[in-house]
């Protein structure tokens, strides 16, 4: 587990709170595949060597993985929300920061952190460090539209987190750690690419925010969930009031 701390952004965002970035104190694990148009449905991961086990990727081989494996994970998030509720998820670097600011908004009725947008079919916490499965970090949010709607939600996601820096926050480096807003509806996908228009009207450079259809959902291991709330590494319960502005403080 990597211990991680949290250091405010320089980046002008149209909000007055600072993001949250997460500083991890141990290798990071680097990932070098770039998402593109082209991306097969069948995907060859890169052959681990000991660069790659401290983080500096690979080369690729020819073995691909299984392709029934890569088509359930790239399919649809076939989840339900709760009557009267809605799905959106959000990638922003190490989750468990993103999940309790989150957990902070009202209208919000549950959270859950998991992996999305990869190659591998039920991967695990050590499957996606290694970068090549490449999966993104997530909080699955749902909530109610009546108390909470979708551009508050894209507000929080705008103010948390350095959209500009790809593949990394802070010193959490890896296409894991990737900027990314997950749509389950066309009225989501307009809102966020408005969203995004606007934010960088007021950015001096360029956002890689990619905005995609949620795909599969893996709920993340048990121990990430709701990770801060619960007091982390040192036992120091984190509060997921709603509506609390106290500093998030990251930890592994």
């Amino acid at each position: 587990m990597l211990l991680k701390t949290c250091i405010p952004s320089t980046i002008t965002t149209t909000t007055t709170s600072p993001p949250l970035i997460c500083l991890s104190q141990t290798p990071h694990k680097v990932s070098t595949f770039p998402r593109t148009s082209k991306t097969p449905s069948v995907y060859t991961p890169p052959k681990m060597s000991w660069l790659n086990k401290l983080g500096f990727g690979a080369a690729r081989t020819d073995t691909p993985m299984d392709s029934s494996s890569s088509a359930i994970a790239q399919g649809p998030d076939d989840d339900i929300p709760a009557p009267g509720q809605q799905f959106a998820q959000f990638g922003a670097g190490c989750f468990w920061g993103v999940e309790l600011t989150f957990q902070r908004v009202p209208g919000v009725t549950k959270t859950e952190v998991g992996y999305t947008q990869g190659y591998l079919h039920n991967p695990t916490y050590e499957d996606v460090c290694s970068g090549t499965t490449f999966h993104s970090e997530v909080v699955r949010v749902q909530y109610d539209p009546k108390e909470c709607n979708f551009d508050s939600l894209l507000d929080v996601f705008w103010d948390r987190h350095d959209p500009t820096t790809l593949n990394r926050q802070g010193n959490d480096v890896g296409t894991q750690y990737r900027s990314g807003i997950y749509f389950y509806t066309p009225e989501q996908e307009k809102a966020a690419i408005e969203g995004r228009d606007r934010q960088q009207k007021i950015l001096n450079r360029n956002i890689v925010t990619e905005i995609l259809p949620a795909k599969k959902f893996y709920r993340a291991e048990e121990y990430h969930q709701q990770y801060l709330a619960k007091g982390g590494r040192f036992g120091f319960r984190q509060s997921t009031e709603k509506g609390c502005n106290d500093p998030i403080r990251c930890y592994g």
